[in-house]
């Protein structure tokens, strides 16, 4: 009879701790207090809506967020709002420190930018920052960048330089605010599914991102959080299948009989090699980081003649290929080299060994 009031409090115990495991676990993952007073700021700015913006304004302030905090929040949203928006926001927030001042409540201002120290050019700092946010190579410019190059300069000097570089709020809590007030925006699925890659980066967990698209869909706009939540599902696949596929790539494996396997043949213009490398090197890696379907890019350069390089290409099969040379950093691989490809030929071959194990 005594072993059972020890069972009891064995299981009492282990209970206690998965209790205590599970609280631990739900307060790293979920939004504090703050942040979720970051979402609702943001999202309403970006979307023009005063009157709950001011009392969201007034919970931001009660949450802890200090005058200067939300000042940046704010000032942000122009970046991906508008001014018209991000001003209205700003005189909301005056209206509503001056009726708390009135009803005797002293809000701290907190701190202040940091003075800029680094003398370097904006345009470098600001495409520092940038990578850093994406963790790829920003050199290169194409698209509607190269398109509109004034729009990539304003980008990176003013956006990321200007307003990133303020260490008022950090690289996560501004994504926070990004991802927010996009996720509440139409219209933008492509910025918001950069930026939620961003914010994973950046230290922001898959829990605290399904938080703010709840968040969105319950106090903003029921149908914009369904989107972000569509988006957000998807990014997160898309990180799934990288996962399985770095593990697939760490462990030996026999080539399936369906694999694409190619060499290219490339001659380059050798006095714009160099030039040609560094599209080559970001196409490479974006394709073995990004690409679950892209098994093996492997580049060599003959040591006498370093303008003839040869390309090992291993496709998990056609499909992977065809899904491949559409991406966007294939694409801007083949357009920012065209000029540079003095001859290009495609090999297709068959495995002699298709049974060997490689790693």
């Amino acid at each position: 009879m005594k072993k059972l009031p020890i069972m009891i409090a064995i299981i009492i115990a282990i209970l206690s701790i998965n209790s205590n495991s599970l609280k631990a676990q739900e307060i790293e993952s979920s939004l504090n207090s703050m942040q979720q007073k970051i979402v609702t700021i943001a999202a309403n700015t970006a979307i023009g809506n005063p009157d709950v913006l001011k009392t969201e304004l007034n919970a931001g302030l009660d949450a802890g967020l200090t005058v200067n905090q939300i000042k940046e929040i704010l000032v942000q949203m122009y970046a991906y709002a508008g001014f018209p928006r991000s001003l209205n926001g700003i005189t909301t927030f005056m209206s509503v420190l001056d009726d708390r001042k009135a009803r005797g409540i002293i809000d701290p201002e907190g701190a202040v930018a940091s003075p800029i120290t680094d003398t370097r050019d904006k345009y470098t700092r600001g495409r520092e920052i940038l990578e850093e946010l994406t963790k790829t190579d920003q050199r290169t410019i194409t698209g509607a960048n190269a398109f509109a190059p004034a729009i990539d300069t304003y980008l990176k000097e003013h956006l990321f330089a200007d307003i990133f570089e303020r260490d008022v709020l950090t690289y996560s809590e501004r994504e926070l605010a990004t991802i927010s007030a996009l996720s509440a925006m139409s219209g933008v699925d492509p910025m918001l599914q950069s930026h939620l890659n961003m914010g994973l980066r950046m230290g922001l967990t898959e829990s605290q991102l399904r938080e703010v698209v709840s968040i969105i869909g319950m106090s903003v706009n029921r149908q914009q959080g369904n989107n972000a939540s569509q988006i957000l599902d998807k990014v997160m696949r898309y990180r799934s299948d990288l996962q399985n596929k770095e593990a697939v790539r760490n462990e030996p494996s026999i080539l399936p009989e369906n694999n694409k396997v190619r060499l290219s043949l490339i001659t380059v213009d050798p006095e714009r090699l160099d030039e040609y490398n560094v599209f080559l090197k970001e196409e490479i890696e974006a394709s073995m980081q990004l690409e679950p379907g892209v098994l093996t890019l492997y580049a060599v350069s003959e040591k006498e003649n370093p303008n003839k390089v040869v390309i090992l290409e291993i496709y998990a099969d056609e499909e992977a290929y065809q899904q491949h040379i559409k991406t966007p950093h294939f694409l801007k691989y083949k357009e920012g080299t065209l000029d540079m490809v003095q001859s290009l030929e495609l090999i297709d071959t068959t495995p002699l060994l298709p049974g060997l194990k490689i790693k």
